[in-house]
């Protein structure tokens, strides 16, 4: 794996985990009873986005060094998703 193919790998990894951690605990200003003027009811209430970033970071570090190590191992290489059989076959050089 290069250095180029790792860092995406933690980009896209970040980002994933990142989405799903910025619905947990939410709760909106109509939840909360006080909507702001010009804001819609279902708009985040007291927003806490470092937190977020930080339990992201964390997560996203232990997920994208399991993936490298499964990558890296050779446990998982593109023939195993090769369904359609199209890549050629593997020398015995």
């Amino acid at each position: 794996m290069t250095i180029s193919a790792a860092f995406v790998l933690y980009s896209v990894s970040w980002f994933m985990v990142f989405f799903v951690v910025l619905q947990i605990r939410t709760t909106s200003q109509g939840d909360m009873g006080h909507v702001v003027p010009g804001t819609p009811a279902g708009a985040p209430a007291g927003f806490v986005m470092k937190r977020k970033a930080i339990i992201t970071t964390i997560f996203a570090t232990v997920i994208w060094a399991i993936l490298c190590a499964i990558i890296l191992s050779g446990v998982i290489s593109v023939r195993d998703f090769d369904w359609m059989h199209r890549l050629p076959p593997v020398s015995t050089n």
